[in-house]
């Protein structure tokens, strides 16, 4: 209970520094925007971001309660033209100082998050005044009903889930066209230093065949032997490229049996374990194969292994697979081991790879791919959550009509009578404000009950990237 009413003086204390960048911000704003000082609004900006993202980090340690950034992505720096100059809408700059500083300034003005930062620095204050009741009765749910009322203000939107999706879709697009187009050049390669040149040694043999025919018929059938059995290794070659592009038995038998073969094949005693309740679509299972049979690889040529272990399993949506050798260890991404490769096969997918390899090993690799399952999206409010929004809906009346609308219309035609009424109990020059607090906690109420439901649905669209 002692750390709870630390908790909420500390609040308290930040709403004290609030009140003084209020102070700070509206001139500098005003200074901007009325007479043109336009340098003095990205400081602003800054100054009140940090505050902000204090305010995320404190509620998200406090309550566990994870309040997401809601600012857009960065512009990126600006590239140069032909000519080596850098454009700025219709004017070229010889730096890119200028025309980065414009894209920050556009960036900072049409980011939403930038107003509704403003707007809770503004409202935050009072929220903190109108809940010190609830803060000394119940501080542990009050402070819960705070962070409601800070993920509400300062948390993600569905458009700045968007843009960042948008942003990080583009990333990973470069990455998978970087990726493919290496891939087309390993083929090419293979093709032609192992394929067509074995074909263009073949149509020489079958040359010289027609040439010795007549002439020497035991030289061309020696010759045709030899030509039968470049096309055997021809043939070989084709199937390991084919392999290479997607596995016949990955297309055919599905993921758990393609990395089976891959352990009857490798050099290592692998023990698999799959654990999965339907196939991931084919891109998934293609970018998995591939990973496994990268990493056997790795354990086998560079870790010294004999013995690995590949644990494929499900948790809900997500595919996890763990591959464990007991090989020297000491892997590092950085020595060109094939990991970074593997890492832009898993971006495509919003994958992550986790990487233990002491030296001496072994070493464990971790490949998470979220939301790749079939699954059905929970659309229901967890029972916490749903009591929440009931109590919301059925208490925010009190504060916003008979304890803030009724004793406003009282004060405005001069009615003696108090009643119930807690704000008429008080002193004149608190009346007013308590009014105002109470409308204003009643109104963050029903607004705070919305947003449960709204931000519970956003987060369980049944989309493959997710929000």
């Amino acid at each position: 209970m002692l750390r709870r009413y630390g908790q909420i003086t500390a609040l308290l204390v930040l709403g004290v520094v609030q009140a003084a960048v209020l102070a700070l911000s509206v001139p500098m704003l005003l200074l901007a925007f009325m007479l043109g000082v336009v340098l003095l609004f990205p400081p602003q900006v800054r100054m009140v971001r940090r505050l902000a993202e204090l305010n995320r980090r404190l509620v998200r340690e406090w309550t566990g309660l994870e309040v997401e950034s809601p600012y857009l992505p960065a512009p990126p720096p600006p590239e140069p033209e032909p000519n080596g100059m850098y454009r700025s809408e219709r004017t070229l700059y010889k730096t890119p100082r200028v025309p980065a500083w414009n894209n920050r300034w556009k960036w900072m003005v049409k980011d939403p998050a930038t107003w509704r930062d403003d707007l809770w620095l503004l409202l935050d204050p009072m929220v903190k005044v109108s809940l010190l009741p609830v803060f000394a009765v119940i501080p542990g749910r009050a402070l819960l009903m705070y962070a409601h009322w800070t993920d509400l203000l300062l948390g993600a939107t569905v458009a700045s889930r968007l843009a960042g999706q948008v942003s990080h879709l583009r990333r990973t697009r470069n990455l998978a066209t970087d990726s493919q187009a290496a891939e087309m050049r390993r083929i090419e390669r293979d093709l032609h230093d192992g394929t067509q040149a074995r074909l263009v040694a073949i149509g020489m043999t079958l040359g010289a065949v027609e040439q010795l025919v007549d002439t020497d018929p035991q030289a061309a059938k020696a010759l045709l032997t030899k030509a039968r059995e470049s096309s055997a290794e021809t043939l070989t070659e084709l199937r390991r490229v084919i392999r290479g592009i997607h596995p016949p038995v990955l297309a055919e038998r599905g993921l758990a049996d393609a990395v089976r073969a891959l352990a009857m094949d490798s050099p290592l005693q692998v023990t698999v374990t799959v654990d999965l309740p339907e196939r991931p679509e084919s891109p998934v299972e293609a970018a998995v194969y591939f990973a496994v049979s990268e990493l056997l690889s790795n354990a086998a040529r560079h870790g010294d292994a004999r013995t690995a272990a590949v644990d494929i399993s499900s948790h809900g949506p997500d595919l996890r697979v763990t591959v464990t050798d007991d090989g020297l260890g000491g892997a590092d991404p950085a020595k060109g081991s094939g990991l970074n490769g593997i890492e832009r096969r898993l971006l495509a997918f919003d994958g992550v790879l986790a990487l233990n390899s002491p030296p001496g090993g072994p070493t464990t690799v971790t490949l998470d791919l979220p939301g790749v399952l079939p699954h059905e999206p929970a659309d229901k409010l967890p029972r916490g959550k749903a009591i929440a929004v009931a109590l919301l809906w059925c208490t925010a009346w009190c504060p916003s009509f008979p304890q803030g609308v009724v004793p406003a219309i009282f004060k405005i035609f001069g009615v003696e009578e108090k009643s119930w009424f807690l704000a008429l109990h008080l002193p004149e020059p608190w009346q007013w404000p308590v009014i105002f607090g109470m409308i204003t906690l009643g109104g963050t109420m029903y607004v705070m009950a919305h947003h449960l439901r709204a931000d519970h649905e956003s987060r369980h669209l049944p989309t493959k990237f997710g929000c």
